[in-house]
Order: C-alpha cells, then structure tokens, then sequence
C-alpha cells in the first residue's frame, strides 16, 4: 500500500473513530446520569465520572413495576400489530401505484403527497376518530391513526417498486397467468425486503415512541402505553418538585425523588428495546434507504 493511501487509510479510521464516539457519548452519559445521585448532579451537573452513584431512580421505576410492565405490554401489542398491518396496508397501496398501466395512479400519487404537506389538523382528526369511529378508551386509537397517516411511506415504497423490481419479471408473471395478488405476494414482496424493513423500522419507531394519542384519546389507565406511562410519572414528580407546598404534604420518600436522574432513567428503559433491535435490523435499513428513498 502506498504512503498516500495509507495516510488516507488511516484518516478515514480516525474520522469514522470520532463519529463514532460522537454518537456513543451522548447515550454512555445518559446511562450513566441515570445511575447518578440526585445530589451529584444538582451540585456537578451531568458528568461521566460521578462522585456518587446511586440506583434510587431505577428503585422508584421498580416501585411502579406492575404498571410499567402492563405499559410494556400494551406497548409491545400495540408496537407489533401495528408495524404490520401498516407493512401490509402500505405495500398493498404502493404496489398498484407502482404500476404504469393503473388508471388516475398519478393523480391517487398526488394526493399522498398533498397529505403530507396540508392535513385536516387536531380538532377534525379527534372528533372523527371520537364521534365516528367510537376509538376513544381503545387499543385501536393507538394504531389507527398511524395506520391513515403515513403517506411518506407509501410514496417511498412506491419509487423502491417502480426503479428495483423489475417490470419484465412482473410481465413474464403475467403472461404465465398470474394474478396481481399473487404477482404481488410471490415476487414483490420477496425483493422488497430492504424496502419492508426500513417501513418497518421507522413504523415500529413511531409507534414505540408514540404518547400524544394515548394522551388524548385514552383516559384509562390500563390502556396506557409505556411512554404515556412515562410522561406521567415524570410530569407527577416535577409538579411535585416545582410545589413545595404540595410535596410537603407528601411522604418523606416522595420528597426524595431524583428527578433529574429519574429523567434519564426513563430515557434508558425506553429505548433500551429499540437500541436491541436496531443491530439486526441495520444492514436492511442501510440499503433499503439507499434503493427507495433516493432513487424515489
């Protein structure tokens, strides 16, 4: 190897080195601020090397267990159901507008995309998904509507359909007399897997994340999701922390919450599944974005 090429060898090692840690740090200091004293950081602010560690906020979380647990639950349902009926409904939808031969597909295309830039807005949406459809108190008020709203997805299907399945295999298929369904089912989908799998990460992102519609459409708190969940807990110990004269009336432990702490050790338990997942998801993610969302 050339003295030039070595130099860049070992350049681009060191840049993709510092990229790394840049991605890394962030969440090494959040886990770590997580099993920090409340003290620690109220006195040092966040730090790597705390004088004091202290599991107190993953104590208070193991207090809420069997409702953190149900939330985990409803969350992982919630989560898998809708990553796949959205999968499905998403290619059903791209598919036929993929084809150049489907009657107004160009105009359908249009409207997907006009979606995405005007909507109805909060006050509609909430009293058709209420007064119509009744999903108030629902499981299926936390996968409706990111079932109907998600026309980016569909317009990226639709390109990764038009510019890498071949239209020649989907010819030969149609000649030797199958059906679209089975066109769709036996050939597309088998080479649409980048493309699946990237839909279906940022699906299962959103709907692991999700918490505005368990706000406003649930008031059961057996149907709370993990992150609604959360944001309760969270907004319980700052109201808490920011009224002394309500938390002195309090327990003696609950005016010892680590609030700072118990912030990032949310964060932690949250995106710890996803932090799991991504890896295998990776190399499918990568190519799929590649192929659909630039050639798009």
């Amino acid at each position: 190897m050339a003295k030039e090429e070595r130099f860049w060898h070992w350049g681009s090692n060191i840049i993709l080195i510092l990229l790394s840690l840049a991605c890394i740090c962030p969440f090494l200091l959040l886990v770590i601020s997580s099993l920090t004293d409340e003290q620690s950081i109220i006195q040092q602010g966040y730090s790597f090397f705390p004088e004091t560690f202290s599991f107190a906020a993953y104590e208070y979380i193991w207090q809420q267990s069997s409702l953190i647990f149900n939330a985990y639950g409803i969350t992982i349902f919630v989560t898998v159901v809708g990553t796949a009926s959205s999968l499905l409904i998403t290619s059903m939808l791209a598919y036929p507008l993929s084809r150049p031969d489907l009657p107004g597909g160009k105009f359908v295309a249009f409207l997907l995309f006009f979606a995405l830039l005007f909507n109805g807005g909060l006050a509609p949406t909430y009293i058709i998904y209420t007064q119509i459809f009744h999903l108030k108190n629902t499981l299926a008020a936390l996968i409706i509507p990111g079932l109907l709203m998600n026309g980016f997805s569909v317009l990226m299907m639709r390109g990764f359909f038009m510019t890498t399945v071949p239209a020649s295999v989907l010819e030969s298929a149609s000649i030797d007399g199958a059906r679209e369904f089975t066109i769709y089912r036996k050939i597309v989908l088998p080479l649409s897997l980048p493309i699946l799998a990237v839909v279906g990460l940022l699906q299962g992102l959103m709907y692991w994340n999700d918490w505005f519609n368990g706000l406003i459409y649930l008031t059961d708190p057996e149907l709370y999701s993990l992150q609604t969940v959360m944001n309760q807990l969270m907004s319980n110990i700052q109201f808490l922390s920011n009224n002394s004269s309500v938390s002195s009336l309090a327990s003696g432990s609950m005016q010892e919450l680590p609030t700072e702490a118990f912030r990032m050790a949310i964060a932690v338990i949250s995106i710890a599944p996803i932090m799991i997942a991504y890896p295998f998801l990776q190399k499918y993610f990568v190519k799929g974005l590649a192929l659909g969302a630039v050639k798009g």
